[in-house]
């Protein structure tokens, strides 16, 4: 285990992502879903740094009823929002 005490060994970076759903008859469980929200915050020796990010994404298919209870977001909310191809490299 490593020990030193430069910062950048103790910088965590805390990902959050909502879907459009998941598969629940085998293969992969996102196969053909989409991102719709993502959410990250930086921390550092266990501080938050103030630097984060966050932007819902308009999927190109509907939102599974399963995952609007998850989640609460639906197609109605992210109409307007912008997708994904124009926010990909922020």
């Amino acid at each position: 285990m490593n020990t030193s005490s430069n910062s950048e060994h103790n910088r965590i970076v805390v990902l959050d992502t909502e879907t459009t759903g998941m598969n629940q008859e085998g293969g992969p469980h996102y196969l053909g879903h989409r991102i719709i929200e993502i959410g990250a915050v930086e921390i550092i020796n266990r501080k938050l740094t103030g630097r984060h990010f966050h932007v819902y994404i308009k999927p190109d298919r509907e939102i599974q009823p399963e995952a609007i209870q998850v989640h609460g977001i639906t197609d109605e909310f992210l109409v307007d929002k912008p997708e994904y191809a124009s926010i990909h490299q922020e």
